[in-house]
């Protein structure tokens, strides 16, 4: 089951959010502030987060970029009222995967939410796969035989590489960009 963290000050979004995930199968956290997102990351390990982008606290753009530099693999959506005036350009340099508009329709939430999980279940999964396969066997006292550890496989472990890379590269290609951008003054 996935795990989606869902983090906004407000009890009516907590409590629709939460009605709407969990009718979908996912497992829903919610908290009402950036400390309290920082102490759930720290304790769960969820795979979306879903965030207030004026989230109390430094808000929901410095709470993304803390998620994009030390849980990679986890995907970031920002809200916003209608009339909240939020920098979508800012949100996607600050590495938010999508940026929702509240009051939203469920259907075209839970088909953004749905494809994030999935890339971040395959990052998840692809790094620890890429983790596992190169680490050296252990090292031990018994023979070296039949029964002995395999070697890591070099092959197995760049597909496990390059398909991590292929789901990381969309994002990745666009946050230089508009690094490169801004560094133009454009």
């Amino acid at each position: 089951m996935s795990t989606i963290l869902l983090a906004d000050d407000s009890p009516h979004a907590q409590r629709m959010g939460e009605r709407i995930l969990r009718e979908e199968g996912f497992e829903v956290s919610s908290v009402a502030d950036e400390a309290a997102a920082l102490a759930r990351l720290a304790d769960g390990d969820p795979d979306l987060v879903i965030v207030d982008a004026f989230l109390p606290g430094s808000g929901g753009l410095d709470l993304c970029r803390y998620i994009k530099k030390f849980h990679r693999h986890v995907r970031v959506i920002l809200t916003a009222g209608q009339l909240e005036v939020l920098d979508e350009k800012e949100a996607r340099a600050a590495g938010c995967d999508a940026v929702l508009r509240k009051p939203f329709e469920a259907s075209m939430v839970m088909g953004t939410i749905r494809s994030l999980v999935q890339e971040a279940k395959l990052a998840r999964g692809l790094f620890a796969e890429a983790l596992a396969a190169a680490r050296p066997a252990p090292v031990s006292d018994a023979p070296v035989g039949p029964a002995a550890a395999a070697a890591p496989d070099p092959e197995r472990i760049q597909a496990a590489i390059t398909l991590a890379l292929d789901a990381a590269l969309p994002n990745l290609v666009r946050e230089i960009t508009e690094k490169v951008l801004v560094a133009l003054g454009h």
